[in-house]
């Protein structure tokens, strides 16, 4: 599949007078991958207009959640979603893979691995994983809050 072929409107209405900005893509789950994830994030941050700090912490998230998708599972490919509402932004990267118990932040500076998850949890308000249903993988999800020039 093609970067951006899962693009899903990026105007959706929740209820009478709330809109949130919605962008999703799909992307083999290749190391390659990671830096594309972050090009096309970095690209549509830059059309929503958010402020550095929450647009520099968003890419550097969506590259770490994405990275251990591709390493941490048997998936073919990895999907991501963005979705700004309510001056929120919410990061989300499905994979098709199982890593059984999900992700768990390692805190031993030893570990060569997890210390990913140390810089989202870090970064964001709140993040956490479920499973995606029917046994078709997992999702992980940040959110981060941010000021832009555009009410998302």
């Amino acid at each position: 599949m093609a970067p951006g072929s899962a693009l899903i409107p990026r105007l959706m209405d929740l209820s009478p007078g709330t809109e949130a900005l919605r962008y999703c893509f799909a992307l083999p789950a290749r190391p390659e991958s990671v830096a594309v994830a972050r090009q096309m994030t970095r690209a549509r941050l830059d059309e929503w207009r958010l402020d550095d700090d929450a647009h520099d912490a968003a890419i550097l998230i969506v590259s770490e959640l994405v990275t251990n998708a591709v390493v941490h599972t048997a998936s073919s490919r990895v999907v991501c979603e963005l979705r700004c509402l309510d001056n929120r932004l919410r990061i989300a990267v499905q994979d098709q893979g199982h890593q059984p118990g999900g992700p768990r932040l390692c805190r031993s500076a030893d570990d060569e691995h997890g210390r990913g998850l140390l810089l989202v949890d870090a970064m964001c308000s709140a993040w956490g994983s479920r499973d995606a249903g029917n046994g078709s993988g997992r999702i992980v999800w940040a959110e981060l809050p941010h000021g832009s020039e555009r009410s998302c």
